[in-house]
């Protein structure tokens, strides 16, 4: 079982989505979350909040997906424009002052809807959410598309995480061995 679902906790309303993420959200957990948030996207939600108050830590894997799906969302990196248009909008919920200076210095803010206050789940339905089976590959890939999301997203990050990228680049390249790299 993949140790984040336990810091993982979700509600669904007729197009909103809850999810409480609590202590260290990280590599680990990229690949089950965003599997999470785009099949409930997929399947016609259109508003996620999530409520960081318990949220320790972000890693730059955590953050490039949560950023990957900010731009995927909201279809033009800019998410108070979808949400006063009706359309897919993710909304940060109490982060604390070190995540939300890891937004701000990560340049990606914008991409979200950040707001305080408290998180009330009584008029949704909690969601049973088993973590998907990942391999290391999967992982590692999950890894380099965060990174260069990052990179996209604010070329300021390129100096950053661009060796991350190459490493993790040559890992996928030496997994898939000599006759697949090809």
């Amino acid at each position: 079982m993949n140790a984040f679902a336990n810091n993982l906790a979700v509600w669904v309303g007729d197009k909103l989505v809850c999810v409480k993420v609590a202590g260290r959200a990280n590599f680990n957990g990229s690949v089950d979350f965003k599997s999470l948030i785009v099949g409930l996207w997929e399947r016609g939600y259109n508003h996620f909040v999530l409520d960081l108050s318990d949220c320790l830590l972000m890693d730059s894997t955590f953050l490039g997906v949560l950023a990957g799906l900010g731009l995927r969302l909201s279809g033009n990196g800019r998410a108070s424009a979808a949400h006063s248009n009706g359309s897919h909008v993710i909304e940060l919920l109490n982060p604390s002052p070190r995540i939300a200076d890891l937004l701000e210095n990560l340049g990606i803010t914008h991409l979200f809807d950040i707001t305080r206050g408290r998180l009330t789940t009584e008029c949704l339905v909690a969601l049973d959410h088993a973590p998907t089976e990942t391999d290391r590959r999967e992982v590692q890939k999950t890894c380099l598309e965060a990174h260069q999301t990052l990179m996209d997203v604010n070329p300021a990050n390129v100096p950053k995480f661009k060796d991350v990228a190459q490493f993790l680049a040559e890992d996928l390249k030496k997994m898939d061995g000599p006759d697949k790299g090809t």
